[in-house]
């Protein structure tokens, strides 16, 4: 390899190492949610604006649940798909960012129901509630983190 050439790849190497990984901004997060249901919209907008791609589908989340085997009793009302991970409910960004960064050997996050002050829903930070991670392959739900007051 002649010296410029070296030293071109180099240069090209230590800007890449510099720039870090790619931004969440890169990465899209397609979010299924009933086309009128602002608190689905909201979390959406959180997402966003934390630097997700977020691509709106409403259309059939029942299907999208079924397909990635999300269980009846940790259902909320939407579902995100990014980076090969599941996010139901009203995961709070902080989940969302952990899993994303860690990536750990799970389905997915769920937060079952529709927890009052959760993000989307008044994101209320006294607001307490539990978010459960989803093993593969059984979905066996297990305490990821507890928002709120202990």
């Amino acid at each position: 390899m002649k010296r410029r050439a070296f030293m071109c790849l180099a240069a090209t190497g230590a800007v890449a190492a510099l720039t870090g990984p790619a931004r969440a901004s890169q990465v899209q997060m397609d979010l299924y949610k009933d086309p009128s249901c602002g608190c689905c919209e909201a979390w959406g907008r959180a997402m966003a604006d934390a630097d997700f791609n977020v691509v709106v589908r409403n259309e059939d989340f029942t299907a999208v649940k079924a397909r990635l085997g999300i269980p009846e009793n940790m259902q909320g009302c939407h579902t995100a798909v990014v980076g090969g991970y599941f996010f139901e409910g009203h995961v709070p960004l902080e989940a969302v960012q952990k899993i994303m960064n860690e990536r750990p050997q799970i389905a997915g996050l769920a937060v079952p129901g529709m927890p009052a002050g959760s993000l989307g829903m008044g994101d209320d930070p006294n607001a307490s509630y539990e978010v459960y991670s989803l093993s593969k392959p059984d979905m066996k739900p297990t305490v990821f983190m507890h928002m709120g007051k202990a």
